[in-house]
């Protein structure tokens, strides 16, 4: 069948080059209103579809083919960039091979128009089957809209459409409510990223397409007008997105954030205050999605269905358990007596069983009376403290949190609720970060993981764990003074809020010790040298006794991980440990200092190799690690250079023994580099006959190395030739971008002559990028500095390095000093 001719680009203009297109944005970008882009996206884009169809399917099949608009734009719920879902209708499988050059005009058309379409071609009976491998079809048909063609066609589907659902609606709701926990578990079960995606994040317009869908599907469970505020917020910003980025572009980044805040029709015109707009509405979404989630969810099995039975057991006179939620018996009783929720919240944290969305509704209600009880408590710290000792004390905060209640009860927790504090490191906002970190320590009691093993030994070892967590609620409230060190801010809020509940001065001590040196291990973990002595005793000065090094351990752990997923990584866990072990010996016995000069008993025949390393290297090294340092000595003695790359948890090993020569460290660092690998940290020893001991720890972020194994030999192999000065790591760099993006503040160097015994430690912060640590040892060895000990700690795009650094076997002078901090900010 011959296809009808292609219309007039007069008439099918361009979309984005349209007076309509330019007509909406600039409404839009005046008033905000998401309705309006919707509503008159929709019409053009109606129009344009039933104009291409008429003049090719339309013209070729009068009958049996009709055109359908299903989800977002079934729904005339079009967005600036969005795709243009349509279904072509046929009436059986005959017509869909008959469709197909006409098909292909249509569809040619609308791209040229500038539509992003997205189009399928489906029979009748297609329609009113379940697709269990594309289940999006049939939830895309609960938006379905008859826009151009054979109507009966449509209507056929239409008729039938209502006993599919009465047949197949359960299936589809359960495919939904997994559908969602998938997406929740993509994001950790949180909206609060710092940087969401509007779309998709927990609170997002996924959200709410879930509620709607579900509404649907069980239509006495309706409630979208509650949300109407929050989804025209929401809306509205995902067309701003739109607009901005001329894509389908849905990531609120923080230059994003700003921009939003400085629209007309903002109600909040700084970042701070129009980020906690959005969490707001978010908040909003997330809460009725999940309640919804709740409410959709069913147990088709026999034995949770019993278990289930058994938990009902645990009701008393004022809490049933109900379908696995926690009910109020008499609800009319929170107004008069608000100490029922500490009840409700210790009842929570012994059985882990959550509040029912009907609980928390009643909570949110009484958060008045609630504030007033917990101000005038003079007991409140004890109650505290027993629903925080219990096993599921995190459940109980989420409910808290979830209701608005956790700032009544502790009102400085109002400062960090939905506060950014943007960096590139830190995933989420400072409120659920707080929770993370007692998440995580929840976790930690099952861990199977041996490295974490060891801390969840410490955590079982601490006497009073309640006393932990609410360090942690306040280890980062002072970040919402936004200014000033928030440690301070953070301790003396603490001291308030502790002296406000009745804390014994004992308890207070230890809370208050825990959130002023909350960044104490971390810190000596990414900047300063573990086999210093001067580095333990500094610790051990600062901590004081074993009790307070466990408790700051976990907390340290805890805090570290719950930073983003993949911030505790393996390496960072050993220096963690590292961390904890060396203050814990400094804090038992007396450690040595300087050079070996006596070679310790079991090392005499060995005397040559290891006289003149520092007396930390037998301290901070295992006997098996200094036998394999040996075997290398030995064999490195034909050549004078041996290398060996070993594979541990998560990380590699590079170890060198080589004859001393100017640029030697370097050359290795550069070397590594142009492998691509991440450089962790890296050691430098050297002894009294000039040969050096160069340990270089680093990651393989892209796997080269883990795929081909053949590539550790080639690497081993370049790192003797460089040893020997047979390799010009200049020009192995030079094929490797070495410029990175600024995406922070500007480098940064500081020296410390005070941190080490026997060198100045310079510490540069700058952004990451290939090559670096080369530059700047290049720079340490061009003006004659002999590098003892090199720390490395990328943290997100920014790096911190840490040299311990002496020049002709001193201390930096003041000029050094400031000749060097020139130079390392040029190869910054």
């Amino acid at each position: 069948m011959a296809v009808a001719a292609r219309p007039n680009m007069s008439v099918m203009e361009k979309l984005h080059s349209s007076a309509a297109w330019h007509q909406i944005k600039a409404e839009f970008q005046t008033t905000g209103d998401a309705s309006l882009v919707h509503r008159e996206l929709s019409r053009v884009v109606d129009n344009m579809a039933m104009l291409s169809f008429s003049s090719t399917l339309g013209a070729a099949f009068p009958k049996g083919v009709a055109m359908l608009a299903v989800g977002g734009f079934g729904r005339k719920e079009l967005f600036p960039y969005s795709d243009i879902d349509i279904m072509i209708l046929v009436e059986n499988e005959v017509l869909t091979g008959s469709i197909k050059e006409s098909l292909s005009e249509f569809v040619r058309q609308l791209w040229d128009a500038d539509l992003r379409l997205s189009n399928s071609v489906r029979t009748v009976e297609e329609c009113l089957m379940v697709h269990e491998q594309n289940i999006e079809l049939n939830i895309s048909l609960l938006d379905r809209r008859f826009l151009a063609g054979d109507e009966s066609v449509f209507r056929t589907l239409d008729n039938r459409f209502a006993f599919f659902l009465t047949k197949h609606g359960p299936k589809l709701g359960r495919a939904l409510c997994e559908m969602t926990r998938a997406r929740y578990e993509k994001y950790q079960d949180t909206m609060f990223h710092l940087e969401p995606d509007v779309k998709e994040t927990p609170g997002g317009l996924r959200d709410l397409h879930f509620i709607h869908w579900l509404g649907i599907l069980h239509p006495e469970q309706r409630n979208e007008a509650a949300l109407q505020g929050p989804t025209a917020f929401i809306s509205s910003l995902r067309c701003f997105l739109h607009y901005r980025g001329g894509r389908d572009r849905n990531v609120l980044d923080f230059e994003s954030q700003d921009r939003a805040a400085e629209q007309s029709y903002s109600t909040e015109k700084t970042p701070e205050l129009w980020i906690r707009q959005y969490f707001h509405n978010a908040r909003a979404i997330f809460r009725e999605a999940r309640r919804t989630l709740d409410a959709a969810e069913k147990c088709g099995s026999s034995l949770l269905t019993n278990f289930r039975d058994w938990r009902t057991r645990l009701s008393n006179s004022e809490f049933s358990v109900v379908r696995e939620r926690v009910l109020l018996r008499n609800p009319a009783q929170l107004k008069g007596e608000p100490e029922t929720i500490l009840r409700l919240l210790d009842f929570i944290g012994r059985h882990g069983i959550p509040a029912a969305a009907e609980t928390e509704r009643r909570l949110e209600n009484v958060s008045s009376e609630f504030r007033d009880m917990c101000a005038k408590m003079p007991n409140l710290w004890k109650t505290l403290k027993g629903i925080l000792a219990k096993p599921h004390a995190v459940m109980a905060l989420r409910t808290l949190q979830n209701t608005g209640l956790l700032e009544a009860m502790l009102p400085e927790w109002k400062t960090i609720v939905s506060l950014v504090v943007r960096d590139f490191y830190h995933r989420y906002t400072v409120d659920e970060h707080t929770l993370v970190t007692i998440e995580l320590l929840n976790e930690l009691r099952d861990t199977k993981d041996s490295a974490r093993g060891r801390f969840a030994g410490l955590l079982a070892e601490i006497g009073d764990p309640a006393i932990l967590l609410f360090s942690l609620l306040y280890h980062d409230v002072g970040k919402g003074a936004l200014s000033g060190d928030h440690s301070h801010i953070s301790l003396e809020w603490a001291q308030d809020a502790l002296k406000r509940m009745g804390a014994p001065a004992d308890e207070a001590q230890m809370c208050e010790f825990l959130i002023e040196h909350h960044l104490a291990l971390s810190d000596v973990m990414t900047g300063r040298d573990l086999g210093d002595p001067a580095t333990a005793r500094a610790l051990a000065d600062r901590i004081g006794t074993i009790e307070r090094l466990k408790f700051l351990t976990v907390l340290t752990y805890a805090d570290i991980s719950a930073v983003n997923p993949s911030a505790m990584t393996p390496w960072r866990l050993e220096q963690l440990w590292r961390v904890y072990r060396v203050a814990q010996q400094e804090l038992t016995r007396e450690l040595e200092t300087g050079r070996i000069e006596d070679i310790p008993e079991h090392l005499a025949t060995h005397g040559d190799f290891v006289r003149g390393f520092p007396v930390r290297y037998l301290r901070t090294h295992s006997n098996s690690e200094i036998a394999a340092h040996l075997k290398l000595y030995e064999a490195s003695r034909p050549t004078g250079v041996a290398a060996q790359i070993d594979r541990s948890d998560g990380f590699f090993r590079l170890t060198v023994i080589a004859r001393d020569m100017p640029a030697l460290f370097a050359s290795f660092a550069g070397a590594l580099s142009s492998f691509g690998v991440d450089i962790l940290k890296a050691e430098a020893f050297s002894n009294a006959k000039g040969l050096v001991l160069d340990t270089f720890v680093f990651a393989d972020p892209k796997r080269n190395l883990e795929l081909n194994p053949s590539e550790i030999d080639r690497l081993t192999d370049l790192i003797k030739k460089v040893a020997v000065g047979k390799a010009d790591v200049q020009r192995l760099l030079s094929s490797r971008p070495q410029t990175a993006k600024r995406r922070g503040g500007e480098p940064a160097v500081q020296f410390d002559s005070d941190a080490c015994e026997t060198a100045t430690l310079v510490e540069i912060a700058t952004d990451d990028r290939p090559g670096l640590l080369f530059n700047l040892a290049t720079v340490f060895s061009s003006t004659a500095c002999n590098i003892d000990v090199v720390l490395i700690d990328t943290q997100g795009h920014k790096a911190i390095d840490v040299f311990y650094v002496a020049q002709n076997g001193a201390k930096l002078t003041p000029e050094a000093q400031e000749m060097l901090r020139e130079r390392l900010l040029a190869a910054c």
